[in-house]
């Protein structure tokens, strides 16, 4: 869904944000589900203004989660200065989740929930709460399921904010990701019904790096379709770059010495969520809130 222009004045902003802070402050003591990303960078920092101490970020560590995402994670629970602790999570033994069959996500969030809902037991702390927005409940979103399940609370949704609101808050607080753009994990990459295994994990991750390293494109992805095709989406502006000789030669040898047997470039460019199934089959995430689709 497209964020919308929200009112950003430093009164409106400050009251959105004193709202977050007081919904946090209601619970004893809270764990975070923590990406790095803007949503959940903003729970987070609202947690430890409300509760101190007594909230803690815990991001899960699982074969999807790249390399450059998770340092981008230390880095903001470091500025916030919440107490960071890393799981590793083990989705790939998942039957659900390497089908990939398209409730991928369920699969995912419910591993990671379970070993959220364990450290918190173990820990003591009342609360689990993740960083869903109002959009999200208009896009396809079967880790919602899980979050259900679990009993993950969304102060995000409680206090009706959707992404650009979470955004203004994430610049009124000076977070260093309040512009970042969406990072979803390396096997959204892969259309449904491609098997994911940490060897196609690990090439999308190589891949896209090379874009970054060599072209300073963060803004990508590289789809993973059957038959080993790489699609590789990003900004128009950007794909004339790729489109050079030199650049295009260099391009295909990396990606193909990876595994790949295709690469091709989509022309229309970056779309978050292009592999998601149409939302016309009803696979709206505030479906799945009350029930398993």
């Amino acid at each position: 869904m497209n964020e919308t222009s929200i009112d950003t004045t430093p009164t409106a902003v400050e009251h959105s944000a004193a709202l977050l802070v007081e919904a946090l402050r209601r619970y004893q003591n809270c764990v975070v589900a923590f990406s790095g990303g803007v949503d959940s960078a903003v729970v987070a920092k609202a947690a430890r203004l409300a509760l101190a101490d007594r909230a803690v970020a815990v991001t899960g560590i699982g074969p999807a989660v790249s390399e450059r995402e998770l340092l981008v994670a230390r880095e903001v629970a470091a500025a916030i200065g919440i107490q960071h602790v890393e799981v590793a999570t083990d989705e790939i033994a998942r039957p659900g989740y390497t089908a990939n069959r398209g409730d991928r996500c369920y699969h995912c969030k419910t591993e990671l929930y379970e070993h959220a809902t364990n450290f918190a037991r173990d820990h003591g702390f009342k609360a689990i709460a993740n960083g869903t927005n109002c959009d999200d409940l208009g896009d396809y979103r079967p880790g919602l399921i899980a979050a259900s399940e679990q009993q993950i609370v969304s102060p995000l949704v409680e206090c009706g904010l959707r992404k650009s609101d979470v955004r203004a808050i994430a610049d009124f607080w000076h977070l260093s990701v309040a512009d970042k753009p969406a990072a979803p994990c390396l096997a959204s990459r892969f259309a449904i019904g491609v098997e994911v295994t940490s060897e196609r994990l690990e090439r999308v991750e190589a891949a896209e790096a090379w874009l970054y390293d060599h072209l300073k494109i963060a803004d990508c992805r590289v789809r993973y379709h059957h038959d080993d095709l790489a699609r590789i989406e990003l900004p128009p502006a950007d794909i004339s770059r790729l489109l050079e000789p030199v650049t295009r030669h260099l391009l295909e040898a990396h990606l193909r010495a990876l595994g790949f047997r295709y690469v091709t470039i989509d022309l229309t460019g970056l779309s978050s969520g292009s592999l998601n199934p149409a939302k016309s089959d009803g696979f709206l995430a505030a479906d799945m809130l009350t029930k398993r689709t």
